[in-house]
């Protein structure tokens, strides 16, 4: 038996903090008290001195290009990047290549992962206009869900059939996650500032052409259908005030059948950065104005909003480097979203209770994950410890995905984290990423 005792920490957990021991035995959590001696037999002694122990946390949304897009990420390369930043549990979305909507294509996903991932996994089946079949075959206790592209698609995966649309909704139990983003609009407005400006459209214009309707048109068409279909839903990286009005906070998470997340990104910059970092933070949905970083920011405190999570989707330096036409959406974000939260923290702006709570805890209640996102007796081993006062910056060479960028490069944190532990095990320490993939699959109670 291999025991890992973890003293003198701060320990986050539900809405509390309190200094204590935690004893870890294999992969699970068998003691929390004020103090733990070390039994009789080998065990492990990790000094958290005074630092804060944090359950892993849980991204409900990344890409990791793995099938096909591999030159721009694959689940080993970003994993390791996850569990630098604290990561230690993700559900990947199925839009590789190619799309996983069928149970073969989404199983061969799992496949890979069991093989490579450092982090434990889920990978969501995709939805089409004609693969309702396949969507009902989706196992519920060891997929997290469905997810649903109603704007800015890959290959086949926009469902724009509003019967079909109707009929997945009424079919599946299953968690739905959603992408609302309306094509007409961003078609209308992307034709008007090619009138304007030929191919030569700065980026500076993104958030006028993935717009605040285009946005609010489609997620308010989603909502209106999971309340006449009764359907579970999750709208993904909201990202305009508008939206909030959407969401409710009037009850228990548990109770809600209509669940929200925002993006790191929406979180931290807005259209006035674009004149800096140009396609770096091209993203779809847009990163859009400061009031809407404003109220964003205000829902996720009030509860509106539920989660926290990156929409991690690198490409290469290369191909953002392309024009704003050519340059795809999307950049790397797992390994500095829980510091950049805590820099919200020393901002004054959120709790370490509430960053727990939106990016461990509530991810692991909205999808019914098994035995994680706490830091209970008999929960796995998932835990990070994170220094506050152990300021760091981002370079070129401590970038750990794969493309070698960041959007936060040259930019210095206030917090570091100093240990992650995925399953009982000490993957990463100061820096280094042991070669341990020890990922397992997520499970599901339900």
């Amino acid at each position: 038996m291999k025991r890992i005792l973890i003293k003198n920490a701060k320990i986050v957990n539900e809405g509390v903090i309190f200094e204590g021991d935690v004893l870890i035995e294999d992969q699970f959590i068998v003691e929390i008290a004020e103090s733990i001696s070390a039994k009789s037999g080998a065990t492990t002694i990790i000094n958290a001195d005074g630092n804060y122990l944090i359950p892993g946390a849980i991204d409900d949304q990344v890409h990791f290009r793995e099938p096909g897009l591999t030159h721009k990420g694959d689940i080993a390369s970003e994993s390791r990047a996850a569990v630098a930043g604290g990561i230690t549990s993700f559900i990947e979305q199925p839009n590789t290549i190619p799309n996983a909507v069928t149970q073969e294509l989404l199983e061969q996903k799992y496949q890979i992962a069991a093989e490579k991932s450092y982090a434990n996994y889920s990978f969501m089946m995709g939805g089409t206009n004609n693969n309702l079949e396949e969507i009902l075959k989706t196992n519920p206790k060891n997929v997290a869900g469905i997810k649903l592209f109603l704007g800015s698609s890959t290959g086949n995966m926009l469902v724009d059939d509003e019967a079909v649309l109707e009929k997945i909704f009424s079919s599946t139990p299953m968690l739905i996650a959603v992408h609302c983003e309306d094509e007409a609009s961003i078609k209308s407005n992307l034709e008007k500032y090619k009138q304007e400006y030929g191919d030569a459209i700065p980026v500076t214009k993104h958030h006028l052409i993935r717009s605040e309707e285009a946005c609010y048109i489609s997620s308010s068409k989603a909502i209106a259908l999971a309340k006449k279909t009764g359907a579970r839903l999750h709208v993904f990286h909201l990202s305009t005030a508008k939206e909030m009005e959407l969401f409710t906070n009037k009850i228990p998470l548990e109770d809600k059948k209509i669940t929200a997340e925002v993006c790191i990104h929406h979180l931290w910059f807005t259209n006035d950065d674009y004149a800096t970092k140009g396609n770096l933070i091209k993203w779809n949905p847009a990163v859009k104005t400061e009031n809407d970083r404003k109220v964003l920011w205000e829902a996720l405190l009030d509860d509106r909003i539920d989660v926290i999570a990156t929409d991690h989707a690198p490409h290469t330096l290369e191909e953002k480097q392309q024009s704003y036409l050519n340059a795809p959406s999307g950049g790397p974000l797992v390994q500095h979203a829980v510091v950049a939260m805590f820099e919200g923290y020393h901002q004054g702006k959120i709790s370490i209770e509430k960053i727990v709570e939106k990016m461990a805890h509530n991810p692991a209640k909205i999808f019914k994950i098994e035995k994680r996102g706490f830091i209970k007796v008999g929960y796995y081993a998932d835990l990070v410890i994170i220094n506050t006062g152990l300021p760091w910056s981002v370079k070129k060479e401590n970038i750990l995905a794969k493309c070698g960028w960041s959007p936060f490069e040259g930019f210095s944190f206030k917090s570091r984290i100093t240990h992650t532990f995925v399953n009982g095990q000490l993957v990463y320490n100061n820096f280094k990423v042991k070669d341990i993939q020890c990922g397992e699959r997520l499970l599901f109670d339900r």
